[in-house]
């Protein structure tokens, strides 16, 4: 998009060189497609081509970006990806080249390459970045996903799933004040959400870190009493904030087998807790859902 002073929005259309390019072009390329312009100032036809591009991409409205390279300042790069000719345009896509092209194409011909790399400007998918945006958030790959979330929630800032999935991505970052921030900008009406109900259990989980030392001593008063399940519970809770998923599920779990009904079943209902709070899709969710089944239904 095109800003109030009339400069181009660089989180869509930015200049790169070979020190930026696995930052705005390998890693960007995981939540959107990115194109690759290679051009040169004494280049005739790029500078027919480069206007076009800008102008697509700004239409397709976040669905790809633009990154611009000046082929004679970046040699090394142009021969590591075999640019012959100038211009030529690369698609990324997942981290990888996947299309590209040479030469000047008319406007018609780029939103075609455009709309075959998904990015059609036409028909924007929200749906689809947001499931994109949550596979790479439950591979681990955070900041793809926070940019990808953080793109949907700018151009549609009502989006509930997008404002959720953007908050859980800096509380994985540690930033969980920005994401308290994130959270509470969001209508009361509205906060009782499902789509924001896994963020807010994991911003009130991950503002439980605790102080040094408490883990050791709560650990030592379990392995003294293994059936206090208060000094358990507590651990539990404190072992999950402190990033130590699979040992707090099975502090929670020794609790539940023990003692299903302790505490009007305190112990399942954090376990539940931590379950929406890591996504219902992510690994340790649906191993533990397992076990937790086990115990329930045996």
């Amino acid at each position: 998009m095109t800003l109030a002073d009339g400069k181009i929005d660089d989180s869509l259309i930015r200049d790169g060189n070979v020190s930026t390019f696995m930052v705005d072009v390998v890693e960007a390329s995981k939540a959107v497609p990115v194109l690759v312009d290679f051009w040169a100032d004494w280049c005739q036809p790029c500078k027919t081509l480069t206007p076009l591009l800008e102008k697509a991409v700004l239409a397709a409205n976040g669905a790809v970006k633009l990154v611009k390279i000046n082929a004679d300042e970046n040699q090394e790069l142009g021969t590591q990806l075999r640019i012959k000719s100038l211009p030529t345009v690369l698609a990324f896509k997942d981290g990888e080249a996947v299309d590209g092209f040479s030469g000047a194409l008319p406007e018609s011909e780029i939103n075609k390459f455009i709309a075959k790399l998904g990015g059609d400007s036409h028909a924007p998918k929200v749906d689809d970045f947001l499931a994109k945006a949550g596979k790479l958030l439950e591979r681990g790959e955070v900041e793809p996903a926070l940019e990808l979330y953080g793109q949907i929630s700018q151009a549609d800032p009502s989006n509930l799933e997008a404002i959720g999935g953007l908050a859980r991505c800096l509380i994985k970052l540690g930033q969980i004040e920005k994401a308290h921030g994130v959270l509470k900008m969001v209508p009361a009406k509205s906060q009782g959400d499902r789509a924001l109900a896994g963020a807010f259990a994991a911003l009130d989980l991950a503002r439980k870190e605790p102080e040094e030392g408490v883990l050791i001593e709560l650990k030592k008063k379990v392995e003294a009493n293994p059936s206090d399940n208060q000094a358990a519970y507590d651990l539990a809770e404190n072992l999950f904030a402190a990033g130590q998923r699979d040992q707090a599920a099975s502090t929670l779990l020794d609790i539940i087998r023990r003692e299903r009904e302790w505490n009007d079943e305190a112990a399942r209902k954090l376990l539940l807790k931590m379950f929406q709070a890591a996504g219902l899709a992510d690994p340790f969710t649906v191993e533990n859902r397992k076990h937790l089944s086990s115990i329930l239904f045996s």
